[in-house]
């Protein structure tokens, strides 16, 4: 485990890579300490992702002024088997476990059942992929040893320069371009793509 004070990251440039930068700065937030409680729940190809990881981090980089929070944390998995029992068992562990926190877990395999107009996913990832903005398509978890994994399709530069890009399927989505103009409102250093 890396084990860096947030002060420390601030003011020193580390030579590390993207992964390594984003371990430390999740590490000791609310993010990090939920994980080890998501990777107990066994659920098939998990990633926590989306709002809960980018506004870590750009509160992180931008300050209190970014008024970005985490609203609940976005789990998902993939279990062509699964249905939504299996969802609301996981949501009422976490739940119970962390009483002041949101959760929505979602199998990404039955997505497409139940919210019209999208496309069967093939895997978790599949599903990341195609959410909203590359910043929020950052999955990260711990696998059976307990060590940090990571899923960016889109790479960490647009999160950690706090660029609001819509994914490639999203282009021409105005529900997209409503969320982005949602976030410069709550964080004015963010930038558009």
């Amino acid at each position: 485990m890396l084990i860096f004070s947030l002060a420390s990251y601030k003011s020193h440039k580390f030579d590390m890579n993207s992964n390594t930068r984003l371990q430390m700065i999740l590490a000791d937030t609310p993010v990090g300490m939920i994980l080890p409680a998501i990777a107990q729940l066994n659920l098939p190809d998990w990633w926590l992702a989306g709002g809960a990881v980018r506004n870590t981090v750009w509160r992180l980089i931008f300050g209190d002024d970014c008024e970005l929070v985490i609203k609940d944390f976005d789990i998902a998995f993939f279990d062509i088997q699964g249905d939504r029992t299996q969802e609301l068992a996981a949501k009422a562990t976490l739940t119970q476990q962390f009483p002041n926190n949101e959760f929505d877990v979602k199998n990404q395999a039955s997505f497409a059942r139940w919210r019209d107009g999208d496309t069967a996913y093939n895997s978790t990832e599949d599903g990341i992929t195609q959410w909203l903005h590359t910043a929020t398509a950052v999955g990260v978890r711990l696998n059976a040893q307990g060590k940090w994994e990571f899923f960016t399709p889109y790479g960490l530069d647009d999160l950690f320069n706090g660029i609001i890009r819509t994914t490639p399927v999203h282009t021409d989505n105005p529900h997209a371009h409503q969320k982005a103009a949602i976030f410069l409102q709550k964080c004015p250093y963010l930038r558009l793509a």
